[in-house]
């Protein structure tokens, strides 16, 4: 039987790597989508987790995070966290997205009081000088490699020309930071910030400080900065819409690879088939011959999608400074979504070739 197969197979080797390709691009379409996504998403909550602070307080009710909450939290409330036992200091900041330099998909802005904001996350300007105000933007050594700029130079933000002023480093945070009153001019959020960065003055005590602050102001979010790479990749649920679509999609594109290539094989096989039941073979075995097939041509396209996952991870992320993960779980689930397509696409096929009839099939031409 396994002989029987693998000739079938290699009797039109172009339409079995056609038809492994076509599987492997629904595998690939999976996992290099989902590893693009998460990556993204963890290294933005690693760099919001960067910023040596480990408590941010958020307004109520606020839902997104990185850009999407309103301009509703009092830049006041940050002296009054400034003077509760066990904190350091308390920044106001803004967040807001702008579309990115290509017009395509967006990118996150910080709105950050410099002084304060540097003295909380230990942020310095490596060259050029410090935001004063205004239309300025400093940036991080990343955005100068991606756009092989140097200072002085220039951005569109908010559909205006901001000048780059300084190069800021340790990286944290959004890549592109600018003044906070020059933030709230834009969102019309005057004395209001999106969210208040908290130091705590001993970092193991940063619990019994959260504590205090929920006391006195029991309405707001309170999120640990230790917590945010976890909750960007699970606190997106238009992210999980898409992702699920991803996969049936890709699951589709198996599955109609496979009947289109099953079905093929059971037309120009009709004498075949005819030659098997005259034999005695029964209907079952020559079902299963057919959904072995495409069993087989299923497992090699998932190996070959991640084969060519692994190495447009790799071109990708030496050509640009994108993070992508590909988590073993999901190339998994990409195993199980090319096993049942491809069982599934074969499914029609196996079932119309048990029943030909063994005289009509010897007599087919």
């Amino acid at each position: 039987m396994d002989n029987l197969v693998l000739s079938n197979l290699t009797h039109r080797p172009v339409r079995t790597c056609v038809s492994i390709l076509g599987t492997a691009v629904g595998i690939l379409l999976i996992v290099f989508t989902v590893g693009l996504a998460h990556g993204m998403l963890h290294e933005h909550g690693r760099r919001d987790a960067n910023i040596h602070a480990e408590i941010m307080l958020r307004p109520s009710g606020a839902m997104g995070l990185g850009g999407s909450d309103a301009w509703v939290l009092p830049v006041s409330q940050a002296q009054d966290l400034a003077a509760m036992e066990g904190v350091r200091a308390a920044v106001p900041i803004g967040q807001a997205l702008d579309k990115s330099d290509g017009g395509f998909g967006t990118r996150f802005l910080d709105g950050v009081p410099f002084d304060e904001y540097s003295a909380l996350t230990g942020i310095k300007i490596r060259e050029g000088s410090r935001l004063t105000g205004g239309d300025q933007a400093i940036v991080d050594p990343v955005w100068i490699k991606e756009h092989k700029a140097t200072l002085p130079t220039t951005m569109q933000l908010f559909e205006r020309t901001f000048n780059v002023v300084g190069i800021y480093e340790p990286s944290g945070g959004a890549r592109i930071k600018i003044p906070l009153s020059t933030m709230q001019e834009e969102k019309s959020g005057a004395g209001r910030a999106t969210a208040i960065l908290v130091g705590c003055l001993d970092p193991a005590q940063q619990d019994a400080v959260a504590a205090r602050i929920k006391a006195r102001f029991p309405d707001e979010q309170l999120i640990f900065t230790r917590d945010l790479p976890e909750l960007y990749a699970s606190g997106l649920p238009a992210l999980n819409v898409f992702l699920k679509v991803v996969i049936g999609v890709s699951a589709s594109i198996s599955m109609l690879v496979i009947l289109l290539a099953m079905y093929t094989t059971v037309t120009e096989r009709t004498r075949q088939i005819g030659v098997l039941k005259s034999l005695g073979m029964s209907k079952s075995r020559i079902a299963w011959v057919i959904e072995q097939e495409a069993i087989v041509v299923s497992v090699l396209g998932v190996i070959t999608g991640v084969v060519l996952t692994f190495g447009l991870r790799f071109a990708v992320m030496h050509a640009t400074n994108l993070n992508i993960e590909i988590e073993p779980r999901w190339i998994i689930i990409s195993l199980l979504v090319g096993l049942v397509g491809g069982t599934l696409g074969a499914l029609y096929p196996a079932i119309r070739a048990a029943r030909q009839d063994a005289v009509e099939a010897l007599s087919y031409e």
